[in-house]
């Protein structure tokens, strides 16, 4: 008996809530958590043993979740909650959100074919590998469209799709819907170091080529292709842009602000503001006229002036509110809440019916335009945002300057922050210098002599006609 009970003590312990048991050369712990017996295995070390009984003893006193408390789901179910997240929590974008559907929904077709492991607990490494095979041989359509012609995956667009499998899988690690010491089984790819070979280069003009380019635009697209060349602003920014808030010709600056009210924000949500040069502000202030609201650059068809937009001179607060009211009319009519789809629909119809310039048609103007001087390599009106920076680098822009007006973050937490830490945070540009720093990098430009001329024709045919002829708020178009 009594050999028995020191048996029992030298195979067994207790802390608090937990017992430890050996069996055979591994130890076990027991307890109970929300009505559930739990057991998990620790290993041959009884002192570890201890000192995991001990914690899993002091969350439970504390009503905490144990360590070994989790929630396996199916990888289905996974993303619908990870996309949730994305949508309710985070507020991505809805563009972002269905790029990142469109990529995890790989491994859902993965699992569903290959009859892998179909639960976060069960799903390894060696199925992270298996998808990467997968991935490499399945063919689909570069646009999404059923009928377009499929083909294999791009590296890059492989890399992506692993890239947000990973995150996806880093959710369920955070809401422990894996078990405990799991590791992500994206990580272990060493997704950073998978080469892209087929990338696509992206281009940036010679100095000469600018000159054909910006010689070759009519007097609708000139000043659209200046402003992005000379303050690199991304295109969906540019189409943004509302007067008198963003652009204030009288101090000579621009303003890329959030406008969440009106159903559109800045992709980093990096505020930020943009000194003009003399020649760029002169160019603007013939395209704005005497336009006081509205969109700073308007679609084609509204630039001569004979047709206005069917919202026309609406200040900021007043677009706000008719898409409050359109808004109200449609839940009136449906008889119940619109979504977040339907909300952003409206208001980009809003933005259509006051005569904002699309970013679809900035894109169909620029490979148009490099097609015609036989440029067709330039494709993507964003080499005009890869310019400008080059161009900053070219003139010696403090580090921290060039990510202000890229609207690249600075915080001392963020790898852009140039390796200043925390030197980041206390540094605050000041405008003046800023503008004094951007005009010594952009003047020696071409671009800047080419605005030049164009102001100089643009404000000698303006001031040749009489007060009848002078346009009312749009630009008037030199043959």
């Amino acid at each position: 008996m009594k050999q028995s009970s020191k048996q029992n003590r030298k195979t067994s312990f207790r802390i608090g809530k937990v017992r430890g048991d050996l069996r055979g050369k591994i130890w076990y712990l027991t307890y109970h958590e929300n009505g559930k017996r739990l057991r998990p295995k620790i290993g041959p070390d009884k002192e570890e043993a201890r000192q995991m009984a001990a914690r899993i003893n002091s969350q439970l006193e504390s009503h905490t979740h144990s360590v070994f408390n989790f929630e396996p789901v199916q990888i289905d179910d996974l993303q619908t909650r990870w996309l949730n997240h994305h949508e309710q929590v985070l507020r991505s974008s809805l563009q972002t959100i269905r790029r990142y559907r469109a990529a995890t929904t790989h491994l859902i077709n993965f699992i569903a074919q290959k009859g892998v492991a179909s639960k976060t607990s069960l799903f390894q490494v060696g199925h992270a590998e298996e998808f990467v095979h997968y991935l490499r041989t399945i063919k689909v359509a570069p646009n999404g469209h059923e009928n377009s012609q499929k083909r294999h995956l791009l590296d890059k667009g492989i890399k992506y799709i692993l890239q947000c499998c990973r995150s996806m899988f880093g959710y369920a690690i955070k809401r422990r819907h894996l078990s405990p010491y799991a590791e992500n089984p994206f990580s272990s790819l060493d997704l950073d170091r998978i080469p892209i070979e087929n990338a696509k280069v992206i281009s940036i003009f010679s100095p000469d080529q600018e000159k054909k380019f910006l010689e070759t635009c009519d007097d609708w697209q000139f000043p659209i292709f200046l402003t992005l060349m000379l303050t690199g602003l991304r295109p969906g920014e540019l189409t943004h842009l509302l007067l008198p808030e963003d652009l204030d010709l009288n101090v000579g600056m621009l303003y890329v602000r959030n406008k969440p009210h009106l159903g559109w924000q800045v992709k980093t949500r990096n505020e930020r503001e943009i000194p003009l040069i003399d020649e760029l502000r002169d160019v603007l202030t013939i395209s704005v006229g005497d336009r006081v609201t509205g969109p700073v650059f308007l679609q084609r068809r509204y630039s001569s002036g004979s047709v206005r937009p069917e919202i026309n001179d609406h200040s900021e607060k007043q677009l706000e509110d008719l898409l409050q009211q359109r808004l109200a009319q449609e839940e009136t009519a449906s008889g119940k809440a619109i979504n977040r789809n339907q909300w952003l629909n409206i208001s980009r119809t809003i933005w259509r019916d006051s005569g904002a310039l699309k970013t679809d048609r900035i894109r169909t103007e620029f490979i148009r335009l490099t097609k015609q001087i036989d440029l067709p390599q330039f494709t993507a009106p964003k080499s005009l945002r890869h310019l400008f920076a080059t161009c900053l680098q070219d003139g010696n822009v403090d580090p921290l300057i060039r990510s202000e007006l890229m609207g690249h973050s600075t915080s001392a937490t963020n790898g852009a922050s140039h390796g200043l830490g925390m030197t980041a945070t206390y540094t605050h540009s000041r405008p003046e210098t800023k503008r004094k720093q951007l005009a010594n990098a952009l003047l020696i430009r071409l671009a800047v002599q080419i605005a030049k001329t164009w102001y100089i024709r643009y404000s000698t045919k303006f001031n040749n006609l009489d007060d009848q002829t002078k346009f009312k708020g749009n630009m008037w178009h030199i043959k």
